[in-house]
């Protein structure tokens, strides 16, 4: 996985207050602990603490002089109580950052912003003006500093639902320093639609050289981050005429590996699967044919694989790749059309979005495919044949439970029967509880966590229903408006609720959430979805951090909690399973991530991560 420095991050809090916290690394004791120093001006470091800080990994300065320029280093201490040398992590060599630097005079902002160039609005064919809005993002380590940068999807104010017709502007994918620094632009082209179901941009370090890859669908006419077409530049697959105007329904499709620090294409093959016929995905007039899903996963349990899919109403078909030594080399297709026995099954089941992780133990990663899962060697796991849905959530949400758990929102009264709001096992695909009701028809939204501590375990509900726990309970019959995302952000172990651009606390005695933070000069992106740009532990301690885009989508603005807390997690981005779901978050309709293990009240200290952070760390494969 990847080296990560420390991410030190400062934010002022008050006249001589500054709130400091860092990443504890998942290939650290859990026992380590730190000192912590501020640089004044051209100064030397001065240490802050008395004693090495053991509990939690934030500290707060309570003496500041902000006229003057600070730099925060942090450094980890070992079993012998001695201080570890300067270059025990990439971010030791680095001195100042953004993050870890306060300019003299800084402002009181919980906030790091990057400004954005907007891409050029145009006119489409059929006479539509349109401009562009920050959408959804991802991190990684594009240059191999050990600090994230930001991949960004731009999308045309005329983008489109598959199920409509019209043309759309072009997508772009945007890469940024959190400096502000810009890196690089790739305009997927004319002959990729916008919208929320065409382009799922995985970036991650495919073949773990410290340098992450992006990879997506292209076509004839995109154009990579240094100026090379792919494909017949001149191309013009956009249907004129009849029902599916605007639509592509014809021509090459493409999946091509970008460099993370150029955004040059690396590698371009045939897009799999090929889209056929059209009426074969479910429709004639290009709705379910175009519906894409994708996602990272350690297939072989040592390095990660990309999986990209099409299709989930009716014929669904995943196919794994493997990015290694400059070659992109297909691992298997998983196809419920193939004429394979029991493979039928696994039609009609997948969602708008899909999880990663180990299920059975195995050390190799699954795909929760919705209502269905395939296994690590592409073979149907299980199907639970309750449809489609548009969320669904993984993680260990029953602690007293074995295993992880998998909770979903279906949409069809006639499928999912009396498990509209579907709780399983997510190894076996069990049913541990599920609920329905006559008035129920689409449930178009779900949401699961550690939100109440009343009740041991996760808390679910949905845009139906009630407030329940992890045993089928019903705790309370509000209906929590809270329906999109999660974020860890105070200082328990409690989830907050995250929705449009507030985060905010629920009131398990007055059954309500309370407003902890919002940003009225930013707006969630994904219409009713009410989506942030991203949300993931980014830098300093193990909590979240949320990325707002501006009303005038000109700066993103990436939100850091400066709450104290007691408690101490390794880096959750070293978890495999949350680390993940950073990656597949912008696929579809975005999802919260969620680690493998329990995190909530009244738990068991999580093991430490089986990670390396070299190649040759590796052990020799099996």
């Amino acid at each position: 996985m990847e080296n990560l420095d420390r991410g030190v991050v400062a934010v002022r809090t008050g006249a001589k207050n500054a709130f400091v916290s860092w990443r504890l690394l998942g290939t650290e004791s859990a026992e380590t602990s730190f000192n912590v120093y501020r640089k004044t001006d051209d100064g030397a470091p001065v240490k802050l603490n008395k004693s090495p800080v053991a509990r939690g990994t934030n500290f707060t300065d309570a003496k500041v002089d902000f006229s003057k320029n600070n730099v925060y280093l942090v450094r980890a201490v070992g079993s012998n109580g001695k201080e570890m040398p300067a270059g025990n992590t990439v971010s030791d060599r680095k001195g100042a950052t953004p993050l870890n630097t306060l300019p003299a005079n800084c402002a009181m902002r919980q906030y790091l912003t990057i400004p954005l160039r907007i891409p050029k609005g145009g006119v489409s064919p059929d006479g539509v003006a349109y401009t562009y809005e920050a959408c959804e993002a991802s991190a990684a380590d594009l240059d191999g500093d050990g600090e994230y940068e930001i991949v960004l999807r731009w999308k045309p104010t005329n983008w489109k639902d598959n199920a409509h017709t019209g043309y759309s502007g072009n997508t772009y994918l945007d890469a940024y320093k959190l400096d502000g620094k810009f890196l690089w632009r790739i305009d997927l082209g004319i002959n990729i639609r916008s919208g929320s179901h065409y382009t799922q941009f995985m970036v991650y370090d495919l073949d773990g050289d410290g340098i992450a890859e992006i990879a997506c669908k292209t076509a004839d006419g995109t154009v990579d981050g240094v100026g090379k077409i792919i494909g017949d530049p001149k191309a013009d697959y956009r249907c004129n005429i009849g029902k599916p105007a605007g639509k592509i329904l014809d021509g090459p499709e493409y999946l091509t590996i970008f460099d993370g620090r150029t955004g040059a294409a690396l590698a371009t093959v045939d897009y799999v699967p090929a889209r056929g016929s059209v009426a074969g995905w479910g429709d004639d007039y290009g709705n379910r044919v175009d519906r894409f899903l994708a996602c990272v996963a350690y297939l072989d349990g040592q390095r990660p694989s990309l999986v990209m899919c099409r299709g989930y109403y009716a014929r669904s078909v995943l196919a794994a790749w493997d990015w290694r030594d400059g070659k992109l080399t297909q691992r298997w297709v998983f196809d419920s059309d193939d004429g394979t026995p029991g493979n039928e099954k696994y039609r009609g089941q997948g969602a708008h979005s899909l999880c990663v992780g180990d299920v059975d133990g195995d050390g190799r990663d699954e795909i929760i495919y919705g209502a269905c899962a395939i296994d690590d060697d592409g073979k149907g796991l299980y199907s639970t044949g309750l449809g489609h849905g548009d969320a669904m959530h993984m993680t260990v949400m029953d602690p007293t439970r074995e295993g992880q758990q998998v909770f979903m929102v279906h949409e069809k009264k006639k499928v999912y029967g009396d498990a509209g709001l579907e709780f399983r096992d997510a190894r076996t695909g069990e049913l541990i509880f599920g609920y329905s009701n006559e008035k129920w028809g689409d449930i178009g939204r779900g949401v699961a966590g550690d939100i109440d501590p009343r009740h041991k375990g996760y808390e679910m509900w949905a845009s139906v229903g009630g407030l329940y726990n992890c045993k089928g309970e019903i705790i309370s019959t509000a209906r929590l408006k809270q329906q999109s995302f999660l974020v860890w952000w105070d200082d328990d172990l409690l989830r907050e609720l995250l929705n449009h651009v507030t985060i905010s606390k629920w009131n398990w005695n007055r059954d309500k959430a309370e407003t902890l933070l919002t940003d009225p000069e930013c707006e969630s992106g994904n219409g009713t979805k009410a989506t942030p740009i991203l949300s993931g532990d980014l830098f300093g301690d193990w909590r979240e951090e949320v990325i707002f885009k501006t009303k005038d989508n000109r700066e993103l603005r990436i939100y850091t909690t400066t709450i104290p807390t007691k408690h101490r997690f390794h880096t959750l981005m070293h978890d495999r399973q949350y680390r993940l779901a950073i990656a597949w978050q912008n696929t579809g309709y975005n999802q919260p991530p969620h680690p493998s293990f329990y995190l909530g009240e009244d738990m068991i200290a999580p093991a430490k991560p089986n990670i390396v952070t070299s190649l040759k760390q590796l052990p020799a494969t099996p």
